[in-house]
């Protein structure tokens, strides 16, 4: 039979079989390149080690040479950069297979380090081959496949192959088939444990291994094998064909997995895992999910509220369509939940509540502003979660709430449609042109005639000589006028926040310090009240890691505040701006000085304040490199007798306790939690969300977690050099102060103590940590 392919083979590709060396042993000092010599051909011709192209460049792996566009069967180094066309492949004489460049030199990892080999082959079955001086076998393809199972192969035990990005790119995708160890043939997407809920495939052979192996044999017959050689299960007809063909095994970029012959020049299906294109996890990415469209086509549909992130590549999945972005915006949208039916996805709730009811659990959802989606369970559990959802798939009983941002608040106090909204904006720009000319008159003439007139009543009312500070309140009184001449007319812009914006502006004497002027723009909603609540908390503070407040203003509707000024900018720009970031002596400094100023809050200070904002963003950083919390506009206030208080939500999507969302009481306990979020993003150097990785990585929390509980830690250090004992230590404080339960959260003291490593740190319960089902 293999002659009769090779005669066919040769006889439809004899051009690229002549342009080849064959080459069934390979000696050290042997080398291929991509233009020239590109390949080392099997006796047969029919398979091929070497190059082939790959986007803008090329890579290396197994092949069937006479097949169109080089069927790949193997690939090594998947997830590497594809190479130039100037690079060499040479076979050692160590025995290791080296890719040298004019810049770089990288070893293939093909091989075992510790035995030399002195010869390969790239043999008729698709197998390349390393041989010791003695002739043995050292390493061969065969058993690490990648995604592709040839004639004669089999899947071992424990092993699996992955799947594609796409036909023409073939580094890791997003599916998988696992050989497990109990005997049983499953699919998983990428990055998911080996357990049930993530299966989409299975052979239900579980408990006949181990030693159960998936066997392809030469006339396509596909099965699996038990290692007394009894076949326990045949996935395709047993009978050995009688077609004279070429047949392989891939698990596609679809995510199922199918049998292909090869005949005449052309690929044919001859078995599939499933019939329907919707079957795998994830097939439609994050916030979508996948809807059967007649035949082998499918569709991907976002979720309410969502649109896709990519037109051209559904993996990416779907995003939120309106721009509201955690609890400082949730007031400016206008929310409804709709219902989905017969649709689930993998759960990993943050909160779960207990409701008698569903319309409960939508209004529960509703009034949470990190809720992006519910479901009610017949128990009385309401299992609220964040974007993303991952695996969305319609095969479930229950329906699925889905909270969707409807319109916009109006300064007007009524809610604005999109499209209604768009029309005003055009209405106001018409009108706005047509009076232009008019209006910039008049504010001219206004301005003067105002400004004359202010500067005479400033000059009547102000005493002379220097303005003493406030007994009250420490801090001294600045007139609007002097703040506008402080920072040349609110001209430079330094920062911006939910509540106002801050300018850089100089003190107009003989000091010429430069301070961060703070103007409120929501003075008469929201704006008096946080004014109010930072002047009577930051007023009252003295510590070197609290920003000082040096001066206020309250002229008119006007509320400013006036800090000292911050050079080096936030611990957001130090952590995540920079291409090399900080040393990790360095963070570490900075995870002590946040730490001992929320101490100084929750436990030096005259009344009990509890910041309730934790964040990066509200953390500045000194000439010196000295972190200072800042921004106590959400701050609350405790009495002498007070531990706990009830209030409304506050703070910053992604660093708020999850007491907040069960409508407990809040204590300190809260900003633990928010400083537990901002020591893993010091340790990792990373934001706590980040869409723009992988999504097993996206929630530095939840990977951290994963990371921990598997033993895993390697994978958060990267290539940083750093004391894996003290890092360990570090991660398993975060992990103390993001537990779930507020009770299980150390005190700050307790968290100082345990960084400065004055205190042991026990292992986290971390499998608790979330109510996760």
């Amino acid at each position: 039979m293999a002659s009769i392919i090779l005669l066919f083979l040769l006889a439809s590709e004899s051009i690229i079989i002549a342009a080849q060396q064959r080459q069934s042993n390979i000696i050290p000092g042997s080398s291929l390149t991509p233009i020239t010599n590109s390949s080392w051909l099997s006796d047969s011709g029919l398979y091929a080690f070497g190059f082939y192209k790959q986007g803008n460049g090329y890579a290396v792996g197994i092949f069937l040479a006479g097949t169109p566009q080089k069927t790949v069967a193997w690939t090594a180094k998947r997830d590497g950069h594809p190479v130039s066309q100037n690079s060499t492949l040479l076979f050692t004489n160590d025995g290791r297979l080296v890719l040298q460049s004019s810049t770089q030199r990288q070893d293939y990892n093909i091989g075992d380090p510790l035995r030399l080999a002195s010869s390969a082959s790239m043999l008729d079955s698709g197998n390349f081959v390393l041989y010791n001086s003695s002739r043995s076998i050292i390493w061969q393809s065969f058993d690490h496949p990648t995604d592709t199972l040839l004639q004669s192969q089999r899947l071992l035990p424990g092993k699996q192959l992955v799947s594609s990005v796409s036909k023409s790119d073939h580094s890791t995708g997003k599916f998988r088939l696992k050989m497990q160890q109990d005997g049983n043939l499953v699919q998983y997407p990428v990055n998911t444990t080996d357990i049930a809920q993530y299966s989409y495939y299975t052979s239900w052979t579980a408990g006949t291994g181990p030693g159960v192996t998936l066997n392809l044999d030469a006339g396509g017959h596909l099965y699996l094998l038990h290692a007394t050689n009894i076949i326990i299960k045949n996935l395709t007809d047993g009978e050995k064909s009688t077609k004279e063909a070429i047949y392989v095994v891939r698990i596609d970029s679809d995510g199922i997995f199918r049998v292909y012959s090869y005949t005449s020049g052309t690929w044919s299906i001859e078995w599939s895992s499933s019939l329907n294109r919707c079957d795998p996890m994830g097939v439609c990415g994050v916030n979508s999910f996948c809807v059967p469209n007649g035949g082998q086509a499918y569709d991907c549909i976002c979720l309410p509220g969502s649109k896709i992130v990519n037109k051209g590549n559904w993996t990416a999945g779907c995003e939120k369509i309106s721009d509201a972005d955690g609890c400082a915006n949730n007031e400016s949208f206008i929310y409804a939940i709709q219902e989905l039916k017969n649709t689930t996805w993998d759960y990993s709730p943050y909160s779960i509540m207990s409701l008698s009811e569903k319309k409960d659990c939508e209004q529960a959802c509703l009034e949470d502003c990190n809720c992006d989606a519910a479901f009610f369970y017949q128990d009385g559990s309401c299992r609220m979660q964040r974007l993303p959802l991952k695996y969305v798939r319609q095969r479930d009983p229950r329906t699925a709430l889905i909270k969707v941002a409807t319109a916009k608040y109006n300064t007007s106090h009524r809610f604005v449609p999109k499209e209604e909204k768009e029309k005003i904006r055009m209405g106001i720009l018409i009108i706005g042109v047509s009076l232009a000319a008019f209006g910039l008159v008049m504010l001219v003439i206004a301005v003067v005639l105002l400004r004359k007139g202010y500067i005479w009543a400033y000059a009547m009312i102000m005493p002379k000589g220097d303005a003493k500070l406030d007994e009250d309140l420490g801090p001294r009184s600045y007139s609007y006028f002097e703040l506008e001449r402080m920072t040349e007319g609110f001209k430079e812009e330094i920062g911006r926040g939910a509540f106002g914006t801050v300018y850089k502006g100089v003190i107009l004497n003989n000091t010429q310090k430069v301070v961060a002027v703070k103007r409120l723009d929501k003075v008469l909603r929201d704006g008096e009240i946080e004014f109010q609540t930072e002047m009577k908390v930051i007023g009252k503070t003295h510590h070197r890691n609290l920003v000082r407040l040096i001066g206020f203003c309250v002229d008119g509707p006007n509320r400013l505040l006036v800090y000292e000024y911050m050079s080096n900018g936030s611990l957001a720009d130090t952590l995540f701006a920079p291409k090399t970031p900080p040393p990790w002596d360095k963070r570490m400094k900075i995870a002590h000085n946040i730490a001992r100023g929320i101490l100084y809050l929750h436990e030096e200070c005259m009344n009990q304040i509890i910041h309730c904002d934790i964040k990066p963003q509200n953390i500045l950083m000194d000439e010196n490199g000295c972190a200072k919390i800042s921004d106590f506009g959400l701050a609350k206030l405790l009495q002498p007798d007070q531990t706990r208080t009830f209030t409304d939500i506050r703070g910053t999507r992604g660093y708020v306790a999850p007491e907040w969302h069960r409508k407990l009481a809040i204590t300190a306990k809260a900003d633990v939690y928010s400083f537990g979020i901002v020591l893993l993003e010091i340790i990792c150097c990373r934001r706590g969300v980040d869409w723009n990785l992988p999504e097993e990585e996206a929630i530095l929390d939840e990977w951290v977690c994963r990371c921990f509980e598997n033993g895993e830690l390697g994978q958060l250090v990267g290539d940083e050099e750093i004391d894996i004992q003290h890092f360990e230590r570090m991660i398993k404080v975060g992990l103390w102060c993001i537990q779930y339960e507020s009770s299980l959260r150390p005190t700050i003291k307790m968290v100082l103590l345990m960084l400065e490593g004055l205190l042991d740190v026990p292992i986290p319960p971390v499998s608790s940590s979330w109510s996760v089902i």
